[in-house]
């Protein structure tokens, strides 16, 4: 694809996309962060804008990674795919707060016997989307693992993590309130932003993709606040927040589950 394509009007992103969920949300600031808004406004975000940001997608087979891609980035719903062999990807360009931004959506395989070829892949991720299906409590279990095997060739403080529970739509309000509980639990212990999407009908999959892209964003142009700062004084200089939130305030530990 080329990623010098024009930005679609509705990739657009001038505020931050609000949150899932309070109980597990990366941070529940309703604007961006003032450092990274004044950036923007003086045109001083370095490279961020002449990046691709390495999105990468695990999780089980059948769990619905290619269908939640697809019905971002094509629109379309086929419950007839076919599973995804080794890796496959997808490029989206936005528009975040006046800077072009683009995110490289890796879809990889949920079978076991091409887990290998596409670890390979997971390397230089700037976040991990874990999906599991909500109508499948194993798969939600298997999260942990995927995570462990995701975070083996990224370091867990340079990432962002998102708990996505796929095919809402097959689920009653009963059944999903229970496995929500669980997910969150499973959120909070990883340290990951949850999410639950559909995407038959697209309940909350652009919501879901401009919060990616947002957080992404954002990360990256702090990231390079700091590297730009550490070049001017020969010294690392760390952006101070007076925020509460657990995520961007402190260091990211490795996830208990993941030890």
């Amino acid at each position: 694809m080329n990623v010098l394509a024009p930005v679609r009007r509705d990739r657009v992103i001038a505020d931050l996309p609000p949150c899932f969920r309070k109980e597990a949300a990366l941070q529940t600031r309703p604007a961006f962060h003032p450092t990274v808004a004044s950036a923007c406004q003086e045109q001083r975000t370095g490279t961020v804008g002449f990046k691709i940001s390495k999105i990468i997608v695990v999780g089980d087979l059948s769990v619905g990674k290619t269908c939640l891609i697809n019905r971002f980035c094509k629109d379309t719903f086929d419950k007839n795919y076919k599973a995804t062999i080794g890796v496959d990807f997808e490029m989206e360009r936005f528009e975040v707060l006046g800077v072009p931004f683009s995110l490289q959506l890796w879809d990889t395989a949920g079978q076991e016997r091409f887990k290998c070829i596409a670890s390979t892949y997971y390397r230089g991720a700037q976040a991990i989307v874990i999906v599991f299906d909500v109508n499948d409590v194993a798969s939600l279990e298997h999260t942990r693992q995927w995570l462990a095997d995701a975070l083996k060739e990224n370091d867990p403080s340079n990432v962002i993590l998102f708990l996505v529970g796929s095919k809402k739509d097959l689920s009653t309000p009963a059944q999903y309130s229970l496995m929500e509980k669980d997910a969150l639990k499973v959120a909070q212990e990883m340290q990951a932003e949850y999410w639950a999407v559909s995407s038959l009908t697209g309940e909350n999959v652009r919501d879901f993709f401009f919060r990616v892209a947002a957080l992404t964003f954002e990360s990256s142009v702090l990231a390079e606040l700091e590297r730009s700062h550490t070049r001017r004084i020969g010294d690392t200089v760390r952006i101070s927040s007076n925020e509460s939130d657990l995520y961007l305030s402190t260091p990211r530990k490795k996830p208990k589950c993941c030890q």
